[in-house]
């Protein structure tokens, strides 16, 4: 396939508003040894976009340092980790039989080749991104979707939501037939948690709002609580003998309020901050009730490969809010800030 020598992107010159998101036209770039160079046919947004543009991650000892998703980042970057897109050329050492080939990027950069391996960088964050019309990515990391059923931005919407909804209830080790409580169940995340803990025979309990409510059932939630309302009253409620697993991405006073809603043994997983990320709750609900309180990041290549096998037979249909175009970039980021939608938002190069 021709290759032209320069491409339209979105990128950020330096930490802000979504103003710092400008427009450029750069050199497409070269691929090194191992490397395919994707066409992007979509690129999903996820909160890491607004976090890693302000600068939000914070650093060990100075939680309000500015930094994208595991330190400082290097200017000007182009944002973007959820990529789904066509290989058009291939770098030394790679099979042409990719040239042609439907794909998903997993974005993320490894600590070592296993596949039990810790992501320690993102695309977008760490290395250039998807809001652009073309991007390189190793072809270990290139997965070829070429027969899924679903549509180029469904798969884009895949890498960070999805990805990280697998590894949380990998790591949360959840189990057919156990009771799961997941928060911001309305977001990109949260539905994935929805629809992956739903696929895996678990009772699903989620918290949302208003409007959205309808549409969390319509993911597979069996009950919804609604988060205006006591939480912690209306879960006791519904499941009086207690939960199993907590997927959170909300934590803030969740964490404290929900950990005592887990039975012996239960396990509360962390993936996000969105409602604070200074946390005070009583210990003795943990080591008293041997329950856990785990962190995860993402998801390893092993979570991944999994993954793309269940979009391989269609077993999840992400939900896609809204699209815009890639220059619209910054007007899109603002849209995710508003959380007035249910599913992904999407852009397309």
């Amino acid at each position: 396939m021709a290759v032209p020598t320069t491409m339209r992107v979105m990128r950020i010159a330096r930490h802000g508003g979504p103003d710092v998101l400008t427009k450029a036209e750069v050199p497409v770039p070269s691929l090194a040894a191992g490397e395919v160079l994707v066409r992007v046919s979509a690129v999903a947004l996820n909160n890491t976009d607004l976090w890693t543009r302000e600068g939000a991650y914070g650093r060990p000892g100075d939680p309000t340092a500015l930094s994208g998703w595991r330190g400082p980042i290097e200017f000007p970057r182009i944002q973007g980790a959820d990529v789904a897109g066509r290989v058009v050329s291939v770098g030394p050492g790679v099979d042409a039989g990719l040239v042609g080939r439907r794909v998903v990027v997993d974005p993320a950069i490894y600590d070592a080749d296993g596949p039990d391996a810790n992501p320690v960088g993102l695309m977008g964050s760490e290395r250039d991104g998807g809001y652009a019309e073309y991007v390189t990515a190793p072809a270990r990391q290139v997965h070829d979707m070429t027969d899924s059923p679903l549509a180029d931005d469904q798969l884009a919407a895949l890498p960070t939501a999805y990805g990280t909804a697998l590894g949380m209830i990998e790591r949360g080790r959840l189990w057919a037939g156990e009771t799961v409580l997941v928060s911001g169940a309305s977001g990109g995340v949260g539905l994935a948690l929805v629809q992956i803990a739903r696929a895996r025979d678990a009772r699903v309990l989620a918290i949302s709002s208003g409007e959205k409510i309808a549409s969390v059932r319509a993911a597979g939630a069996h009950d919804v609580v609604d988060r205006a309302k006591d939480v912690v009253e209306q879960v006791r409620a519904i499941a009086p003998d207690g939960i199993d697993v907590g997927l959170d991405v909300v934590a803030g006073d969740l964490v404290s309020e929900g950990l005592p809603l887990l039975r012996d043994g239960g396990r509360w997983v962390i993936a996000g901050a969105l409602g604070g990320y200074r946390v005070d709750f009583d210990v003795r609900r943990l080591y008293l009730h041997n329950a856990q309180l785990i962190g995860s990041a993402m998801h390893t290549p092993a979570h991944f490969e999994l993954l793309m096998d269940l979009a391989r037979r269609g077993e999840i249909a992400p939900v896609i809010a809204t699209t815009f175009p890639l220059h619209q970039a910054a007007d899109a980021q603002e849209e995710l800030a508003r959380r007035q939608h249910v599913g992904k938002i999407v852009l397309v190069p």
